[in-house]
């Protein structure tokens, strides 16, 4: 072991980790409805809201990955389109382990923090959370009643292309950027990564969600204020992630209102 790497171990270490691979995942994912204009406040161009303001949060356990230990996962972002493309916009989320938090935001921008997440199966109910700093982020209690909060669901989630298909994966799409070592702007401007999950279910479950959302000064999740609750799912499934491109870069000075959501507001 050495502080410094043969090219011959950094090319074998590439070539396995190309791709993050997470057998036997356990996901549960929960939609809702809020206000337009919320979205439109904060979302970064050129990134433009879908046609409906439709928010998704998703507590995850990964017992098995190529990238280290076993480690949990919660996410909150919204529904959003680039060049026509349907896709997932990240605002935050939360890891209880170090490898997982530095790898997703180094590479490709997810905005991912250290925090406490459970999700709990007892038969037909799941209780799930995230919390940091002493603040329950998101809360939820979900009856796996084989249906949704709302008869719309179902069209909703095929009309913007929620859950992905066998040809093709959950697009996300994060911006990466680094404040420059002055503090005055950033070190280059910042880019637009369009990144693609692979989905494969082995089982899905439609249930009934009760959420709540609370926010501290630092984890603002309480801002996708809650319109209609629109239901959950429940899934077993292997993830396979992607490398990601670079699809455009953005004005610095306009991008900057958007470029907290990775750090604390101390």
């Amino acid at each position: 072991m050495s502080f410094k790497r043969s090219i011959e171990e950094i090319e074998l270490k590439r070539e396995k980790l190309r791709n993050s691979v997470f057998k036997n995942a356990e996901m549960l994912n929960i939609l809702w409805e809020t206000k337009p204009e919320i979205i439109k406040r904060i979302l970064p161009p050129p990134l433009q809201p879908a046609e409906r303001a439709i928010c998704t949060a998703f507590i995850a356990y990964y017992p098995s990955t190529n990238q280290g230990l076993p480690y949990h996962e919660s996410a909150l972002f919204v529904r959003v389109k680039y060049n026509d493309e349907y896709g997932n916009y990240f605002l935050a989320m939360h890891v209880d382990d170090d490898r997982a938090m530095i790898g997703g935001r180094e590479i490709c921008g997810f905005p991912k923090k250290i925090a406490k997440i459970g999700l709990e199966r007892k038969e037909n109910e799941v209780k799930a959370w995230s919390e940091r700093l002493g603040v329950k982020n998101i809360e939820v209690h979900v009856k796996l009643t084989g249906k949704f909060n709302s008869k719309e669901t179902p069209n909703i989630i095929q009309q913007f292309r929620i859950l992905p298909g066998r040809k093709k994966g959950a697009i996300n799409y994060n911006f990466k950027y680094f404040p420059s070592p002055d503090k005055k702007g950033f070190d280059y401007p910042p880019r637009l990564v369009r990144q693609e999950t692979l989905i494969r279910p082995q089982s899905v479950e439609m249930g009934e969600a009760e959420v709540k959302l609370n926010s501290s000064i630092h984890d603002p999740w309480g801002e996708l204020e809650i319109v209609q609750v629109l239901g959950a799912l429940y899934l077993k499934t292997n993830n396979t992630m992607l490398p990601g491109e670079v699809v455009t870069e953005v004005d610095p000075q306009e991008f900057l209102p958007y470029s907290f959501i990775k750090w604390d507001w101390y």
